[in-house]
């Protein structure tokens, strides 16, 4: 074996300089600003949300997150992904611990973002692929597909597409629904980013990657016209004529949970507006309308089994003369039932629909024995489990098909669609939120409303207990809306259609399609990766082999 001596003369090497206190804090930081930048992305994404109509923000806040995610390892990606969850949902879905404390708030926020870091990985598998906007706004929504199934049914609360109502993409729902809404937000944030990445790289280097480029500048155009492409598909023409509807808002007696207690007090106050409504009627002050549509909850004294409030009932419905759609809980066969009842007011209750997406932890308890052993409180607030409907509910009030999606099923596609498949010619989403205060939840289901207005081309009306109340018309404008817990009625006339939009035909092919294209991404990473490491393992061998001949020879 022969040794080779270093040179004569030659200089040891030069250690490098001790890193000073200075060089590293900016080492820290530096290695901290990706974490910091996706929290707050996911807090610029939360502001995005109304009751503001910054809409806009979604862009750059989905661009945010491609410059921390991309080319990040998947341990990384997903600590990245769920520090964006915690920054959106945390502020988001605060109304969820309004009257029952942080603990359920903090436990549904720490669950849900769990989806989204899953997503983060995902996103950074797929970053370093050709035109990775599109297959990275793609698994976002394949994860909001599948936060609305899972666990317990779903809770869809927080789509990119409820933030949109006021924004200029909002046509996209009447075209592919909230999947393609959401898709062509994320998408143009997606490509924001890439185009700026790919003009500084060609600013330092002095040469473009055409392929790129285009790819970001698609990204980012290809959704904005598509959006002024489909907005002939947004109209509130009649079709069917017009129907004069009546939006109740009768108030609760107090905030919070305890208002339950009240329940006959919360009867007598939406009789009772009802009634003032058809005093004002009568006085020629206000056109007599043809349908009355009361919130959820409106009736928690069973009107079936109570003659007191089913006289209560009565008397106001004879006085208004129209039918009324009343929110009752109902108790049928042993089953308690979150219903709706039509009320005629010369023959009575003749129709009922029964709420089919009922709310986890609100109207039923999953594990309930775990949770008792937890937190008995948590256990009496829902004493008994609410029974589930199980098909969808089209009121004919005075040859108008009004369908009834109440409340929590407002967020849910199927639930609204198949509502409008079913005949709707408007929808009713009878809610009560008086649970949740003056929170945002509110104006959150109202932009919701909004959002299914046009992804369905359907008049929507939103009678709540304690507001806000609206009616909203087939192009998602506001008509009407009332203030929140105060005594109030709105009446407008609205027009009926029945013709469907590509949305509602569709139905979740679009959803369905982009769940296809995000596994391909995935696929796609995954096979670049191992076609580089097999072609790694090969040249480091072929190395090695060329090593060993040389030091045979």
């Amino acid at each position: 074996m022969t040794v080779t001596a270093p040179p004569v003369g030659a200089a040891d090497p030069v250690p490098p300089p001790a890193p000073t206190p200075r060089d590293r804090l900016l080492g820290r930081a530096r290695r901290l600003l990706p974490a910091a930048a996706s929290a707050l992305a996911g807090l610029l994404l939360y502001v995005s949300f109304p009751p503001r109509t910054l809409w806009w923000l979604a862009v750059p806040a989905f661009a945010v997150l491609g410059w921390a995610l991309r080319g990040r390892g998947f341990r990384a990606a997903l600590g990245l992904g769920y520090l964006f969850g915690l920054g959106f949902l945390l502020p988001l879905l605060v109304w969820t611990g309004v009257e029952v404390g942080p603990g359920p708030w903090i436990a549904l926020v720490v669950i849900e973002a769990v989806f989204v870091a899953l997503v983060g990985a995902g996103v950074a598998a797929v970053s370093r692929l050709p035109a990775w906007p599109v297959w990275a706004a793609a698994l976002w929504t394949a994860g909001e597909a599948a936060r609305a199934r899972a666990p317990f049914s779903g809770f869809p609360w927080g789509k990119v597409a409820f933030g949109q109502a006021d924004g200029v993409f909002l046509p996209l729902a009447a075209l592919g629904g909230t999947p393609v809404l959401g898709f062509a937000v994320v998408l143009c944030g997606f490509g924001l980013y890439e185009t700026v990445r790919v003009t500084a790289a060609a600013r330092r280097t002095g040469g473009l990657r055409r392929g790129a480029a285009a790819a970001g500048l698609l990204s980012l155009a290809v959704p904005l016209v598509a959006a002024v492409a489909a907005r002939p598909l947004v109209t509130d023409t009649a079709e069917d004529g017009t129907v004069r509807v009546a939006v109740i808002q009768g108030n609760v007696p107090r905030l919070g949970l305890d208002f339950n207690s009240q329940r006959r007090a919360v009867l007598d106050y939406h009789a009772r507006e009802t009634e003032r409504l058809a005093a004002e009627v009568a006085a020629g002050r206000v056109a007599r309308p043809d349908v009355v549509l009361w919130p959820e909850n409106s009736s928690d004294i069973d009107p079936f089994t109570n003659p007191d409030a089913r006289a209560v009932i009565d008397r106001a419905a004879k006085a208004v003369g129209a039918p009324v759609s009343v929110g009752g809980v109902v108790s049928k066969d042993g089953r308690l039932l979150n219903e709706q009842i039509l009320w005629d007011p010369e023959k009575g209750p003749v129709d009922t629909y029964d709420k089919r997406q009922i709310q986890p932890f609100g109207e039923y308890l999953p594990l309930r024995s775990l949770i008792g052993a937890i937190n008995d409180e948590w256990t009496s607030m829902v004493r008994q489990d609410f029974s589930r409907g199980s098909e969808p509910g089209v009121f004919s009030m005075n040859g108008a098909g009004v369908g009834l999606v109440t409340c929590y099923e407002a967020a849910f596609d199927w639930a609204v669609r198949d509502t409008v498949t079913a005949g709707a010619q408007l929808i009713s989403v009878p809610s009560n939120n008086a649970t949740f205060g003056r929170s945002e939840m509110t104006y959150q289901q109202l932009a919701m409303s909004r959002v299914r207005a046009v992804e369905h081309s359907r008049t929507v009306t939103v009678p709540v207990t304690s507001g806000v109340s609206a009616i909203i018309m087939p192009d998602g404008t506001v008509a009407q809306r009332t203030g929140m817990f105060v005594a109030d009625s709105l009446v407008q006339e609205v027009p009926l259609r029945s013709s469907q939009t590509p949305a509602t035909r569709l139905g979740v092919l679009p959803e369905a399609a982009l769940v296809l294209v995000a596994a391909g991404g995935l696929g796609l990473a995954v096979a670049v990766r191992l076609h580089a490491r097999r072609t790694g393992d090969a040249q480091s061998g072929d190395a090695q082999t060329g090593d060993t001949r040389t030091g045979q020879a």
